[in-house]
Formats: structure tokens, sequence, C-alpha cells
């Protein structure tokens, strides 16, 4: 038997040769004590001793847009073997890698190989050929003086642009075009600054600026005073584009509220139209309140390579809860440099080659292939019958769904008739409801068949 439970056996023999007193009090202490013990069990399956969570990521709806997408697919391939799926949903592109690319990457993959030619870590922020290739090409010609430490080479723009709110307060208030990149508000909730979504899938504490048909996709500007503002030229998902006029005005309002522009510029390759700006830089006076998102992975297929930039001007400020100014080109350095070791060197060696003069026509073709795409999808969903809006200057169209069907409904519409998957706009926010994404990243083929079946549908 074990001690522990004999010693209070022991006691109580001792008590009872004693005073019926003393049985009694012991008795009285022994309830208590299997009271406490009972309860401390109960406690323990109720709360287990774990570390907390930070509950913000519990107000994060259902899914993520995209894996949602890749749920139902599976789910209906699996059902249906037989059946072949064409994607134009997710905006993965589907040319290869350029020859210049290749033959720059195999190249730095043979600098690795040598005593003399290999590199370990990498500068933080990217090497300096490479961001002066990109300051000289994407900047310069379009006027726009960048210098070689506001350049900040990174994986991917869909990173940088979660990861960016890190350094600003938590109390500060978010405006996002709605719909919007989900990145943009589903990074914001996990960080604490929204409140619970409600029934319209609207997150309390985040200002919403609707983008429909009735106002051209052109947000209004919002009453509410906000701290940071996300725009993103051309527009993902609607397609569409500010004008030099409508951007400027975005710049004076930012600076009459003291706000800051986080302005994603991941698509802008694909303008088509040469009174379109391809930088916010591009208006006077933008580098006091905005900084711009840049991507590989659109023009030159980096998808799966990953490698993009984020442009912070030391002239953009931030302030301290006192009033204080601090630049936001030195917090997120030090935020870049503490998180991330940097692209690889053999990728940025790729990157580089982009700005080679074969590597220029190469992309300018990729750009051209995927746009005329664009085109061929917008005109033969008109003949369908389909209302549609952007594909001019973005790889993405945008189109009304049918009378009756919301955008998710329309969405398992396609994929069970048709066999073709897009993305549902409300997976954009509320603001998305009736409307759906197509994209003109797929191989030519499957476009020509897509058409043929949506057509076959009407």
């Amino acid at each position: 038997m074990n001690p522990m439970k004999q010693a209070p056996r022991k006691l109580l023999s001792s008590l009872c040769s004693k005073c019926l007193c003393g049985k009694k009090i012991f008795l009285f202490f022994i309830m208590i004590l299997n009271n406490l013990v009972l309860e401390t069990k109960l406690q323990r399956k109720k709360t287990p001793f774990m570390a907390n969570i930070n509950e913000n990521y519990l107000k994060l709806k259902a899914g993520y847009l995209f894996p949602e997408i890749g749920r139902r697919v599976r789910a209906y391939s699996e059902a249906n073997p037989d059946k072949r799926i064409i994607r134009l949903g997710i905006g993965d592109v589907t040319l290869p890698l350029s020859k210049s690319i290749v033959e720059a990457m195999k190249k730095a993959a043979d600098d690795m190989s040598t005593s003399q030619g290999f590199h370990g870590y990498g500068p933080e922020q990217g090497y300096d050929f490479l961001i002066s290739k990109i300051i000289e090409n994407d900047f310069k010609p379009r006027g726009v003086d960048i210098g070689i430490d506001e350049v900040f080479v990174s994986d991917g723009s869909k990173c940088d642009s979660g990861n960016i709110q890190e350094i600003f307060s938590t109390d500060a208030k978010i405006a996002v075009t709605d719909p919007v990149y989900p990145v943009y508000v589903d990074t914001n909730v996990m960080a604490g600054r929204t409140g619970e979504a409600g029934e319209d899938g609207r997150y309390k504490n985040i200002i919403y600026m609707p983008c429909k048909a009735e106002n051209n996709f052109q947000p209004d500007f919002p009453t509410e005073k906000p701290d940071l503002i996300y725009l993103c030229y051309p527009n993902n998902p609607t397609g569409m584009v500010a004008t030099k006029e409508r951007l400027t005005e975005w710049v004076a309002y930012a600076k009459k509220n003291d706000a800051i522009i986080l302005f994603d510029a991941a698509y802008e390759a694909f303008i088509q139209d040469d009174s379109i700006p391809h930088s916010i830089f591009e208006i006077p006076g933008a580098k006091e309140v905005a900084m711009e998102f840049r991507s590989f992975s659109k023009t030159a297929g980096f998808t799966g390579l990953r490698c993009a930039y984020i442009v912070i001007p030391k002239e953009l400020k931030g302030k301290t809860k006192s009033g204080e100014a601090v630049s936001i080109n030195t917090l997120w350095n030090r935020r870049h440099s503490t998180k991330f070791n940097g692209v690889s060197y053999v990728t940025q060696k790729g990157a580089e080659a982009c700005f080679s003069e074969e590597g220029k026509k190469e992309i300018k073709a990729n750009v051209k292939y995927y746009m005329e795409n664009a085109a061929m999808i917008q005109k033969g969903l008109n003949e369908a019958g389909f209302e549609t809006f952007g594909g001019n200057n973005a790889p993405y169209i945008w189109l009304r769904t049918p009378k009756g069907k919301t955008s998710w409904e329309f969405f398992d519409f396609l994929l069970q008739k048709a066999q073709i998957v897009g993305t549902p706009g409300s997976g954009f926010g509320p603001a998305g409801e009736g409307y759906f994404r197509l994209s003109a990243f797929g191989k030519r083929e499957d476009v020509e068949e897509a058409l043929k079946r949506i057509k076959a549908l009407s």
C-alpha cells in the first residue's frame, strides 16, 4: 500500500484512541482535502498547463481563400477522376523560365561549386548587383530617383505585404479596398488590429472602401481617418488601374491625414496604357507618404523561385506615441535583418538576368502572351453574355456572376458543369459578392478550351 495513503489511517487510529473530538476534526480535514484534490483534477482536465495562444487567429474566417478552392477542387477531382480540370483561378504562371534566366542561374550554381565563387550568407537586403539593376531599369526611366539602401530584396510580395504591418502600432487603423487581396486583411487580424468579423464578413476596426461597377471600382476616400492605406494597382482582383490624377489625389489625401500608403505594384509590367503610372513614386511627394511592393513572380515566372522587393524611401516617417518622428526605412531594415537571411545568390543572379537585353525581350514576350490570353477571355465571356471588367492593363478578368448565383455558387457551377476553376469574388471581401475572377496565366490551349466550355453552357 502507498505510504502516503497509510499516513492518514495511522493518524486516524491514533486520534480514535485518544478522543472522539479529534476524530471528527480529522475527518472534516480529510473531506476538505479530498474536495481540493478533486477540484484540481477537474481543472486540469479543462485547462491543461500549456502555453496561451494568440487568440486573434481565432477571429479568422473558416479558411484562407485559395486553400478552400484547393479543397473543393480536390474533392471534385477524386469523385470524378476522368474529368480534365482547367485551372484559371489562382494567379500562378504557366510559361517556363526564360533561357537567359536559366543560363544565369546555371552559371551562378557553377560559381557556387568553386572556392572563389562560393557565396554563403549574403546581405539580407539583397546583393548590390541586383539592386542597382532594379533602380536603373524599373525607376530611373520613369524619372524616379531611388537610393540603393531604399530597396530590400525578399522572397515575395505576399511576404512583404503581410510582414510590413509588424513595424506599426497594433492600434493603427487600416483602410483596404473591398474586394481586396486577403493577405492585407488577414495579417492585420492576426496582429490584433481588428475586432471580430460581422455577419457581412467585415472585421470591426477596419475601414472598408467598396469598389463596385457603380463607382468604376475606384474607392472613395475614407471619411474616417486611417493610419495605413492598402492600394493595389493594377488591381488584384478587379484588374482595374489608377490614373495619374487619382494617385495624385491619394498622395494628397495621405499627406493631409498623416497616413502611409502601402502600394502593391506587383502587376505593373502588364500595364498597356502609357498614361497609367507604373509606380506611385511617379507622383510628386509620394516618397513622403508611400512605400511600394514589386515582384518577379508574374513577369519572369518566379512563383516557384521566390524573389521580390520592397522600396521604402528614407523620407517616409512614422511616429512614436509621444510624437517623435521615426524612419520607416530604418525600422524595416531592422526587422528584415532580424527575421530574414536573404534570397539565395543563385536566385538573385536569375533575377538580375531579367534586366539584360535578352531578358527584357523574353519578359516582354511573356507579358504579351498572358495579355493575349486576357483579351481572349474577355472577348469570349462577352460573347457568352457575361459583363466583364479589367483585363486591359492586368492579367485578371473580373465578371458579374449570372443572376441568382452567389460567387461560390458560380464557382461550384463552373467546376461541376464545365470543369473550370476560377476564384469567387466574395473570397476577396463582401463587396466581391456577385463577382468572379478569371486569371490569364493559363496555357493558351487551356484558355481556348475553357471558353468553348463556357459558351456551351450559355
